[in-house]
């Protein structure tokens, strides 16, 4: 009887309860809890993940007497997921991938296999959302597949298990985790329990056989993995395919990675053939933007390794309503509602009775303060209808006391820029000492300090 024992699980975070409650006591959220079998008894689960219950023979061992071998790591075929992955994927790891519906998520991972498998590799994609012929369909108009792409529609992970270990392949592709069941669980697919026992299982065949496995995960309306967050915790890698359904590119950014960088993108383009690398981020999110237009500023962040010109555009006009309206899409509207303070306070120009609107153009979220300078800019450019030149590019964070602050990788940011042909760059002041007259001169660009706000804008 006490098999049968029914349990209550919190969608969100996989918290447990022998009763109802109406707010989860670890994530605190309301009405997530389901109601579910119970799990197995103990004396089964000492058994699960295909361990028996003696006592292992490991040892402590000693830590001068680890051997480290460098991560044994092979190309996807995709330059951009490469540089995501930190070089390309690790032999006998674990990556999630996450995004919304319709973002093309499968599309990617189906373009990665085709490309592994043309190298030589074999490679095994199991779907338990789609029937073979829909995939066959899907991948009609992405090219042929070679032989060495195996696909399986099955959603019981022991039979999955079995199969990869008779067929030995190189990748294994899971979509999705939220489809999947197995024996250790007598919950529902795709509840906190049953994802977390899928997980598990993945993660041991991976380590255990050295097998590359690519899980794709649903999201939940606020954008995570939809199950435990200790999911998260579990893969060695986490990505995240991002970008409006409307507008025909997508970033890849990777939140967890165990063997490279943790703030790489990478950034892509659904076509009518399937996902394309955007070679060139800089030029595809500055294309377009009208020419010697009041509040439009230039500016550049830097995203793991990778310098990346954004354009930022501000309107401000005056508001016939006692609180004025503060909009910010793109970035932080709170850092927005700092930085006109700021301006009020320091340069003179007066937001109060203007309604502010800034936007990044091109859907990129922007979270990095070296773009304080350019939205002072735009906004003051838009407040005093002057246009910044066209070949001008800035970046610099601004403290509350008007001040402009260094940042981190100005050579870059100014090489990025004299690669696109800017000609003039406006930067904090302090950060000239870092600038020798050889590199200015090598550049072949304008460099500019400014020590506060009211020298930037006096510029315009």
């Amino acid at each position: 009887m006490a098999g049968n024992k029914t349990l209550f699980f919190c969608k969100e975070c996989g918290y447990e309860s022998a009763k109802w409650l109406g707010q989860c006591p670890s994530c605190k959220q309301w009405n997530t809890m389901t109601e579910a079998p119970g799990q197995k008894s103990r004396a089964i689960q000492k058994t699960s993940y295909g361990r028996s219950a003696a006592r292992s023979d490991n040892k402590p061992v000693s830590f001068s007497k680890i051997e480290t071998d460098e991560e044994e790591r092979f190309s996807t075929g995709f330059s951009e997921m490469n540089r995501v992955l930190g070089g390309g994927a690790v032999k006998g790891s674990i990556v999630l991938t996450g995004g919304d519906p319709g973002i093309g998520k499968s599309t990617l991972v189906l373009q990665m296999c085709r490309n592994m498998a043309l190298d030589g590799r074999q490679v095994l994609y199991v779907s338990g959302e789609e029937s073979l012929r829909q995939i066959k369909i899907r991948a009609g108009r992405i090219g042929s597949m070679p032989d060495s792409l195996s696909v399986l529609c099955e959603t019981y992970l022991d039979d999955i298990c079995d199969t990869a270990r008779e067929l030995k392949p190189h990748v294994i592709i899971i979509d999705s985790i939220q489809t999947m069941s197995c024996a250790l669980s007598d919950s529902a697919p795709g509840s906190p329990s049953q994802v977390k026992e899928c997980t598990m299982m993945l993660l041991r065949l991976a380590k255990e056989e050295g097998i590359t496995v690519f899980i794709i995960g649903h999201v939940t309306k606020e954008g995570v993995v939809a199950g435990p967050r200790m999911l998260e915790h579990m893969v060695d890698t986490v990505l995240y395919l991002e970008g409006e359904k409307n507008a025909s590119y997508r970033i890849l950014r990777c939140v967890k990675n165990r063997f490279g960088a943790t703030d790489e993108m990478g950034f892509f383009e659904m076509t009518s053939e399937g996902m394309k690398e955007v070679s060139n981020p800089s030029a595809h999110m500055i294309s377009g933007r009208a020419k010697d237009a009041p509040g439009s500023v230039i500016s550049c962040l830097v995203e793991g390794t990778r310098p990346i010109m954004v354009e930022i555009q501000a309107l401000t006009m005056r508001s016939d309503f006692g609180i004025p309206r503060r909009t910010a899409s793109g970035t932080d509207p709170n850092r927005v509602n700092i930085l006109m303070a700021v301006m009020e306070k320091h340069s003179g120009v007066h937001l109060a009775g203007y309604d502010a609107y800034v936007n990044i153009a091109g859907g990129i979220r922007v979270t990095e303060p070296a773009c304080d300078l350019a939205i002072v800019m735009a906004l003051a450019g838009s407040f005093k209808s002057r246009e910044l030149s066209e070949d001008t590019v800035c970046f610099g964070e601004v403290g509350l006391s008007g001040e402009v602050r260094a940042v981190t990788r100005v050579k870059d940011r100014i090489a990025e820029a004299a690669k696109l042909k800017f000609k003039t760059c406006i930067i904090p002041r302090v950060s000239m000492v870092s600038l020798d007259k050889k590199d200015i001169g090598k550049y072949e660009i304008n460099v500019v300090g400014v020590s506060d706000i009211r020298q930037a804008i006096e510029y315009l």
